[in-house]
């Protein structure tokens, strides 16, 4: 993993301890906070008659001016 992933990683799992009702961590200088929401996606396939798909989870925060996000799953793990 590059120093990129890593940072996503730390971003993520924080942000997960803490929807588990862990201990707040203070984002260090810099460091975004990390928001959950489920969302409905579409597959685009000409032929899918169940459109849209889902609710997946998906992981969001701000970094270096843009919004990023991150694929959590079907389930948000335990």
């Amino acid at each position: 993993m590059d120093e990129h992933d890593l940072r996503q990683l730390v971003i993520l799992a924080r942000g997960r301890l803490e929807a588990l009702g862990g201990p707040r961590f203070e984002p260090a200088s810099g460091e975004p906070s990390v928001t959950y929401r489920q969302q409905a996606v579409r597959c685009n396939k000409p032929t899918c008659t169940r459109c849209p798909h889902g609710p997946y989870w998906y992981a969001y925060w701000r970094e270096d001016g843009r919004v990023r996000s991150r694929y959590v799953g079907k389930n948000l793990p335990q």
